[in-house]
């Protein structure tokens, strides 16, 4: 049993009456402000004709991105991902700037703001296959809940149709021929609903961060394109200036195996361990895992065991690092694609150990906040963004609400 100075905690998430921590003096350092999980790009997601052909991707193209960050700081820097490229990644040119109004998916910036940036001192990188690149600090002031322009310049292309990307971004992305890292607009351009190649944003900062992993439920599915809806952006919204909020999801993701990007016991490292600043981590997949199971009471007894003990890992590697470790019930699936066999016993079973065990240093009952009470094998109509298994914004905003803000404190 690891050996805790903090707060003790109900298995609701509630504090109990203990002797708090010596907290010490904040310290500015690199935290990361905003991440995307990085995963292979499938298919049906690569960007559109013509920026993709047989062999080569963004070949002469430009790539205008925004995202959300959620800690503010005057230096930042920016994480390019190749990880799961098959060839190494040529990044010719990148500037940042504020997008026009301040606003998500848009093409267009505030050219004032714009700035250029760099590696090692040079306006290109190199990425090789299987790695990361981390920019060089840039003065750059940004505020919490403010959206930034990233904008990257492929000369040559990135040679193979394996790339990295992050296709559930949720968010507009814009391709235009040529070098037009500069330009103040990009008329013309093709849109794309998925972020490519950036995987992170780091801030000098005194601010604390948690990293939600999770599948299409964290990732957004049922949010809105370009409203930052999301449960994680909602969670921000609370804790605005006080905590960063990473969301590290992916739709289809699952604990044990291999789905839409790589499970989460093998993601770990990455998606946890390595981002700066983490002091907690909020664990809320496992859905997928029974979802995707046989039927049988057997297999969906099994997949339950499998899990916990999944849970307990992700708990003692987290604990090494100093991280809390907040667990969260899987929410209802009654009546969704999902619904066959012996897979609600199994979710039962997992979510009576997740409220019971004792494991996680707090426990947030997302089960509880968008179950039916008058049917509790299925989701709130107003939470219900149809198929019975994905939320609504409003759903989204009850499970940002059943999160103690206490424990962040």
């Amino acid at each position: 049993m690891r050996r805790r100075s903090f707060l003790g905690l109900t298995a609701t998430g509630v504090l109990t009456p203990a002797v708090a921590r010596a907290q010490a003096p904040a310290r500015t350092r690199w935290v990361h402000t905003w991440t995307s999980m990085p995963q292979l790009c499938e298919p049906g997601n690569m960007p559109p004709p013509p920026f993709t052909q047989d062999g080569v991707v963004l070949a002469d193209a430009t790539l205008r991105q925004t995202i959300r960050v959620t800690a503010g700081g005057r230096r930042m820097r920016l994480w390019f991902s190749n990880a799961f490229g098959g060839a190494v990644l040529p990044i010719t040119a990148v500037t940042v700037a504020l997008p026009a109004d301040g606003r998500a998916g848009v093409s267009a910036i505030q050219p004032a703001t714009r700035r250029r940036v760099t590696f090692n001192g040079r306006s290109s990188a190199d990425i090789p296959k299987g790695a990361l690149i981390v920019s060089d600090p840039l003065d750059f002031a940004l505020k919490p809940g403010s959206n930034l322009t990233v904008t990257a310049y492929l000369a040559r292309g990135q040679a193979s149709n394996d790339i990295t990307s992050h296709p559930g971004s949720r968010t507009t992305s814009h391709l235009l021929a040529g070098n037009h890292t500069e330009a103040v607009d990009l008329p013309g351009a093709t849109r794309a609903d998925h972020w490519y190649f950036l995987s992170g944003i780091e801030v000098l900062s005194a601010v604390p961060a948690v990293v939600v992993i999770g599948d299409s439920l964290t990732d957004g599915r049922g949010s809105t394109t370009n409203g930052n809806d999301r449960w994680p952006d909602q969670l921000f919204d609370r804790v605005r200036g006080e905590v960063a909020v990473l969301n590290q999801a992916a739709g289809g993701n699952r604990v044990l195996n291999d789905g839409l990007g790589p499970n989460v016991l093998a993601r770990l490292d990455r998606d946890l361990l390595a981002q700066s600043g983490v002091r907690w981590l909020i664990l809320f997949e496992g859905v997928n895992d029974i979802g995707t199971a046989a039927t049988t009471e057997a297999a969906q007894k099994q997949v339950a065991d499998d899990l916990i003990r999944a849970y307990q890992q992700i708990v003692e590697r987290a604990h090494a690092h100093d991280i809390e470790v907040f667990g969260a019930t899987l929410t209802p699936f009654g009546t969704s694609f999902y619904d066959e066999g012996f897979r609600e016993e199994a979710r039962q079973t997992v979510n009576r150990w997740i409220r019971t065990s004792k494991r996680f240093d707090a426990v947030l009952d997302f089960d509880a906040a968008v179950r039916d009470p008058a049917s509790p094998r299925r989701l709130l109509p107003a939470a219900d963004v149809g198929d019975h298994l994905h939320l609504t914004p409003a759903g989204y905003r009850l499970l940002a609400q059943a999160v103690p803000l206490r424990l962040f404190r």
